[in-house]
């Protein structure tokens, strides 16, 4: 598959100037394809973004959502977020896979043969840019995919607009469901490894997507209709059948990532303390056993370090830590790459619920979340997990809001930086201070851009950082206002 991926950036543009061209003449191969089917784009697409973005979750998006903790090697989860390590800078990666899919979409547009591929293609532009832009705030989005155009330097795009604006988040997932529901040809969905070519199950899929995308603008703008007439057709994921996902393999070229890595590299990361307190102390929650393993000094107990450890003044003893669980590298066969899921969309309507911003009961979605959770897991789920303890809904005066938030948190595990976001947003669950923070103490709540977006999209660039307080991790993105 790697023979065909389109190698495109934001800022690099595929054409040559016109003094090439005797050279580009001369120098092509014939025998070479010149042009991509859609179908093996639309594979290639979901599947790297999806490969790319759970390893990130892994060796990023857990250390800042605090499901694992570095022992060494660890400036990023001390939180110097410039210093991308194993993982931390993913702007490439889905700057790359949007380019992709915008020729997907154009490819859509150019043959009436191809009319089938618009729909989802308009759905996971809108998936992919709401990550972008709820990672790092304002971004390069309208002129960004425009380097074929003579466009090489984009201005960067209020994240409202690139919400809400003609063309943003919202408007493409309208578009993408109604260029489905268009749609009268006779040609199959070809490529689909999330619903098997089902144009149904991708509409299923856009309407979750706008459960999310409007909670997470819900502090902003008045979101409580849509909402409403989402929740009222009943149409977004109810059940794990409708999930948006795939599954790694066993062995390679589809296994998870840190099944190819060194036993070195995995053991870097150790299970946090605060997914120790949470999950264990807190809940007794059996797919503890699920993401961690039992301490090797320390047998059948799970154990969490604090994270962002000075790896420099401290010794650390991984065997005094749980590592992570072998789903994550000797049976990544058992684990699935997640889009989006019913525990999550549940937990969303939840939570709007609980906000009063849908008519409904914010107990019996939240315990639905639970269920579908589990099941996803394949963990039996205790008789009294919802009925007794800290899980149960509203008990011993716990706020049912971080209550939801905390098991969507507990399911998200390698969800990109859903964690981290959701934190973001909501404040739940209520991460600790890091060990030896690169931050003076404060919990970054935004990704920096990238030097290279400095170096090759400089004007716009200086502009960006100047509205974000000299590209400052600490300054917030649009829509969260905690």
């Amino acid at each position: 598959m790697k023979n065909i991926i389109i190698l495109s950036s934001l800022i690099l543009g595929l054409g040559f100037s016109s003094c090439k061209k005797k050279f580009e003449e001369l120098n092509t191969n014939p025998n070479a394809p010149t042009s991509v089917e859609p179908n093996l784009l639309l594979r290639q697409v979901i599947y790297s973004y999806g490969e790319e973005l759970s390893y990130e979750g892994f060796v990023a998006g857990d250390l800042l959502g605090q499901y694992s903790t570095a022992v060494d090697f660890n400036l990023f989860d001390r939180h110097d977020l410039s210093s991308a390590q194993y993982g931390g800078n993913p702007w490439p990666a889905i700057y790359r896979n949007l380019r992709d899919n915008e020729l997907l979409l154009e490819k859509s547009r150019s043959k009436t043969t191809y009319a089938v591929y618009e729909g989802p293609a308009l759905i996971l532009k809108a998936y992919m840019t709401a990550a972008l832009t709820d990672i790092y705030g304002d971004v390069p989005y309208s002129e960004a995919l425009q380097a074929n155009n003579g466009n090489s330097s984009p201005a960067f795009d209020k994240q409202e607009d690139i919400y809400m604006a003609a063309g943003g988040i919202l408007d493409n997932l309208d578009k993408g469901i109604a260029a489905i529901q268009a749609y009268t040809g006779a040609i199959t969905l070809q490529g689909d490894i999330l619903f098997n070519g089902n144009l149904a199950a991708w509409v299923t899929f856009a309407n979750s997507l706008k459960i999310k995308a409007l909670m997470r603008i819900s502090d902003k703008v008045n979101v409580a209709s849509q909402l409403q007439a989402i929740y009222t057709s009943g149409n977004y994921m109810n059940t794990n059948s409708q999930n948006a996902k795939f599954s790694f393999t066993a062995t390679l070229p589809n296994s998870f990532r840190m099944a190819a890595l060194k036993q070195g590299d995995f053991n870097l990361f150790v299970m946090s303390l605060t997914a120790q307190e949470i999950m264990q102390d807190s809940l007794a929650d059996p797919r503890v056993a699920i993401f961690y393993r039992p301490a090797v000094n320390f047998p059948g107990m799970y154990k969490g370090l604090l994270n962002g450890p000075n790896a420099a003044t401290t010794s650390t003893s991984v065997a005094d830590f749980s590592l992570m669980g072998t789903i994550f590298r000797e049976e990544t066969n058992k684990l699935k790459c997640n889009f989006l899921t019913a525990w999550e969309t549940n937990f969303f309507l939840a939570e709007a619920a609980q906000r009063g911003y849908i008519s409904a009961s914010a107990q019996i979605l939240y315990e639905n979340g639970v269920q579908l959770a589990f099941e996803y897991w394949n963990v039996t789920m205790p008789a009294t997990y919802l009925t007794a303890g800290n899980a149960q809904f509203g008990a011993n005066g716990a706020d049912p809001i971080e209550q939801i938030v905390t098991q969507k948190w507990i399911a998200n595990i390698i969800n990109g930086y859903e964690g981290w976001i959701e934190f973001r947003r909501t404040g739940f669950p209520q991460l600790k201070t890091v060990q030896a923070s690169l931050n003076g103490g404060l919990y970054p709540v935004r990704m920096p851009y990238p030097g290279t977006e400095a170096a090759l999209n400089g004007n716009n660039y200086t502009t960006a950082a100047a509205n974000t307080n000299g590209n400052s991790i600490n300054t917030r993105v649009w829509w969260d206002i905690n």
